[in-house]
This record gives structure tokens, sequence and C-alpha cells, in this order.
């Protein structure tokens, strides 16, 4: 199904922020998810917080692979830049896109499937160079979009819609962030817009790879009882820290906690995920107390939300790689290209 566009319409009484634009600028096409998913409360949560950061949507560049989760960039900032890439290669074109014009603001969307199934090498590079860019990945437990086979986040014991049990352990994609060495992990819920918007705030004026796992079940292929990544089930295990078959209109599922409170939530199965958040107490800066924290969560079925770890002042892609500060694309022919003559003492000096 094609995406179609919006009716321009502006009510002169809507909120303006910084530049004089409403969270109508903010918005890109109509969705064509399933009524109900959790990806499209992900896309109101990125319009809510690029349009409370007065980001200029021009100097946005949204990038993503393939699978639900990657239609997502259509939904939001008609006027950014754009790249749709193929399966789980979008971190190579965001490392790129900010190689080549370091003043734009990258959003990469991504999943579960895109990212930690054929994408995971990129992923994993793209953390290794501290790419500068906010790092969506909306994690459901499955291949929406081939209708339903298990995807690397799914839990062991999850059982499809068809009924067959998953028996792989399950990559857990804040655990490898952490492992990695990434400066900047989070995990949200769709459904708790109230904490994912400023997860998502902290993401984009963090300067380097923001990693924002984001909780967001799939109301047709993995909402069903049985299923660890439900409405209902995730709901159970929050812990905040840090053939076609006929689709049912769906509501919007969401929550309301307090830190340091676990919540229940009732999915639209009937399952339920219990969610904690983090404590108010909680230091985001020890990435060893943060692997720790989440382990234990998981080993108590409980699903840790907030900012989970951070490093501010860590150096990023460009400081590590030493390039000029003036974005390569504002840069002259003969600036980047000087000739053989350049080449020839480079090669000398190598030599």
């Amino acid at each position: 199904m094609t995406s179609i566009a919006k009716p321009p319409i502006r009510h002169p009484g809507l909120e303006r922020n910084a530049l004089g634009l409403t969270r109508r600028d903010y918005e890109g096409a109509m969705s064509t998810l399933c009524a109900g998913c959790g990806h499209d409360s992900v896309t109101a949560a990125l319009v809510q917080a690029l349009f409370e950061m007065s980001v200029t949507p021009h100097r946005v560049a949204k990038l993503s692979g393939i699978g639900c989760s990657s239609k997502t960039t259509a939904y939001f900032l008609r006027q950014a830049h754009g790249f749709n890439s193929v399966h789980g290669r979008m971190p190579s074109i965001a490392t790129g896109v900010g190689a080549a014009n370091r003043a734009l603001t990258l959003v990469g969307v991504s999943g579960d499937g895109d990212s930690l199934s054929i994408g995971l090498g990129q992923l994993c590079h793209a953390i290794r160079r501290n790419v500068d860019m906010l790092y969506v990945l909306e994690n459901n437990g499955v291949y929406g979009l081939t209708k339903g086979q298990f995807s690397a986040s799914a839990d062991v014991g999850s059982k499809a819609k068809r009924g067959e049990a998953n028996l792989q352990q399950p990559m857990d994609p804040v655990l490898l962030a952490l492992t990695l060495g990434a400066t900047f992990v989070a995990r949200g819920f769709s459904g708790d817009k109230e904490q994912l918007v400023p997860l998502l705030k902290a993401g984009l004026a963090h300067r380097g790879f923001a990693l924002v796992d984001v909780v967001s079940p799939c109301v047709t292929f993995n909402d069903h009882e049985g299923s660890t990544k439900s409405y209902l089930s995730t709901r159970k295990r929050h812990r905040d820290v840090a053939p076609v078959d006929f689709v049912p209109l769906g509501r919007e599922i969401t929550a309301s906690y307090g830190a340091g409170e676990a919540l229940s939530v009732t999915m639209h199965d009937g399952s339920r995920v219990r969610f904690r958040k983090l404590a108010d107490d909680y230091d985001p800066t020890d990435r060893e107390a943060a692997y720790r924290h989440v382990s234990r969560a998981q080993a108590k079925g409980e699903v840790v939300t907030g900012l989970l770890y951070v490093q501010p002042g860590a150096p990023e892609m460009h400081a590590l790689a030493g390039t000029v500060d003036e974005p390569l694309v504002d840069l002259p022919f003969e600036a980047l290209c000087p000739g053989s003559a350049a080449l020839d003492e480079l090669m000398a000096e190598l030599g």
C-alpha cells in the first residue's frame, strides 16, 4: 500500500516552536501500518521530540533499511532528506552521510530483523566508529513484513502466531551496545510516550552514536497469547531503569508510571509484559553496572527502560578520524582532488 500525503491544513492557533513551526511541519505521509501498531506511536514520539527541540527539518537526514520499522521514516519530517537502503545496510549509508556532511542531524530507524540479523555487522561498526546519529531500533521480535517469522530478538519459548515456539537464545541490542562500547544506550516502550520523548531528545542531543531500543509490539503477527513481545507480555515485564490474516482494529496501548516503579501491561491478546523504570538514583555513567542491571532484570522476567548508559564527551567519528571542520560537501573540487602532484608527494612520504 502506498502512503498518501496529509492535507495541508494549518489551524492558526497551533502551538509553534522557536523556529515558528508547528507539529504539523514535522509530520510526513499517512501511515499504512496496521491500526494499533507500536511503530506509529514511535513516529508520534519522534515528531514531538523534533518539534520541541526546534530541529530544522531540511537539516535532517532520515535513514532506514527494510521492514515495517523502516517505513517509519516516511511518516515524519516530509521536508527532510531521506534514504531507504537495502536490508541491513542503513548503518553504512548513515556513516557515509555523516562523513560527507557533518552539519546534518542523522536519524536512523531500523528494526530487530534489519539490525540484529542481516545488518548485525553494520550496526556493530557504526557503534565502534561512534557515528554521530540517533539510532531508533523498533523491536517487536518478529518479521512483520514477511508475515511473522521469529527475529533474532525473539525470546526463548515465545510462540509464533501459528503455534511453533522459538528455541534459540535472543540477542539483546542493549547488552550488545554496552559490550561494544556505545556512548549512549537507552530503552523505551512505544506505549509510554511520557518516557520515550525525553529519551529521543537526549539521543538527538548526544554527540556520538545514540541507540534507543524501543519495545514496539506487532499487533498483527506478534500480539497473541504465548508471545513475549506482545503488548500484554511487555506491560507485565516492563521495568523502567532506562497467508494474510484478518487484522481487527486495534487501540493504542498506553501506560504511565513513576521512576523505580514496575507495571504490568495487558496486551491486545490478554498476555502481560512487566516493565520497570530506572530509579532516580540510578547512575547511567557506569557501563558495568548498567550491564549487570539489565541482565538481572532479564533473569526476573522484567524489561528495564530508561537511559541505561551515557558517556558524555566521548570522541565521535569525525574526531576519531581527524577530519576537517568544514563539511566535505562544502569543500571545493580543488581541495578534495588536489591533483597528481599532491598524490606523488603523499606516496613519497609513505614510501
